[in-house]
């Protein structure tokens, strides 16, 4: 079993804090052993970074830190200091230290900082990352740091989106580093259908070190992906890669409590190897989440959930739906009904805003 974990990492609408805690709570004794706070909602760790947060968020940030602490959970924060390699000027010095000590405050044990979803078409791109990071590095009191590189997939969708990668980035990135600091990856693509040995030593290579895994599934924030359910158990996550990863960590869906369905299925997968098989971990991982009753619901409505969407129901078959759910007093239950409601649907602006 792997270092396992949970990164709550996804745009849109983030967990309230009662839900974050029960998730956290509930994976614990399953082997998810972290959880690194990093919701894009949270425009203080993200666009607005310099800002302190404001003292109630602080506050509830510092009593999750110890209900995690309270549960064995590792705390971690996920700060994306927005475009800082474009100016790390004496001013933006001073605000990441402030920031890095608010985070220390609120007893951050393990801290990632995130330079995705921000432009990366600079030369000196690694340089101008590794100096922000070796600066964060003398500052926090986190015992465990990890980065996220700006190219954090071979998936050509960034160079399009943020502008060409630098060449020999990932290289140089890695070289620059201090080979105890962790370096995300999320595989050949943003959402990877599956991680190889193969792929992930070429990786390993290029970073000099294990890629630390940031898997994009059950997550399910793109205008497309939220108008679908991820319950399916994992699969293409095999517990051969084990050795070639420094970790794994999970990228849930907006709903907490159906994200645990599938995220339980993960740790099996890496604890029954050969013999994992993901059709039974689904139904054994939504009978413990839910109960006999609503998992019986689920397997029987699967296609429809992850398959169709709510983008291709009609209006009767949708209203049937929701009526089923409706009826059943179970916060998996309310997040279908909300889903169908289009309580989490998600938006090209909030993902160019967040």
């Amino acid at each position: 079993m792997p270092t396992l974990g949970t990164i709550e990492g996804f745009f849109g609408r983030p967990y309230g804090w009662t839900e974050r805690t029960e998730l956290m709570r509930f994976l614990a004794p399953h082997g998810y052993s972290f959880y690194l706070y990093a919701p894009k909602a949270d425009a203080w760790l993200r666009r607005r970074w310099r800002e302190p947060h404001p003292a109630e968020e602080m506050e509830q940030l510092s009593t999750f830190g110890a209900a995690c602490r309270e549960a064995g959970v590792r705390f971690g924060v996920g700060l994306s200091p927005f475009e800082l390699h474009f100016g790390f000027t004496a001013d933006a010095k001073s605000a990441l230290a402030d920031k890095l000590a608010a985070l220390d405050a609120a007893g951050c044990e393990w801290l990632a900082i995130l330079f995705d979803d921000m432009r990366g078409d600079l030369a000196d791109l690694a340089g101008r990352q590794a100096e922000i990071v070796a600066f964060a590095s003398e500052r926090t009191r986190a015992s465990r740091l990890s980065v996220c590189p700006t190219y954090y997939t071979d998936d050509p969708l960034l160079d399009r989106v943020f502008g060409p990668r630098p060449a020999s980035y990932l290289k140089d990135l890695g070289a620059a580093l201090d080979p105890a600091i962790d370096l995300m990856w999320t595989g050949e693509e943003v959402c990877p259908r599956e991680f190889s040995p193969g792929h992930l030593d070429r990786v390993a290579l290029e970073m000099g070190r294990k890629p630390f895994l940031w898997d994009n599934y059950p997550v399910n924030d793109g205008p497309r992906m939220s108008r679908h359910l991820h319950l399916r158990a994992f699969t293409g996550r095999p517990a051969a890669i084990a050795p070639h990863i420094a970790g794994h960590a999970v990228n849930p869906a907006s709903q907490a409590t159906l994200s645990a369905i599938p995220m339980l299925t993960l740790a099996v997968s890496y604890a029954h190897g050969d013999a994992y098989a993901y059709g039974q971990a689904f139904r054994e991982a939504a009978l413990v989440v839910c109960g006999p009753y609503l998992a019986a619901m689920l397997a029987a409505d699967l296609a429809l959930l992850q398959d169709a969407g709510v983008g291709d129901l009609s209006g009767e078959r949708r209203d049937r739906l929701r009526a089923r759910y409706a009826a059943y007093d179970h916060p998996a239950a309310r997040e279908v009904v909300g889903w169908l409601d289009g309580a989490y649907a998600i938006t090209g602006e909030q993902i160019q805003t967040q």
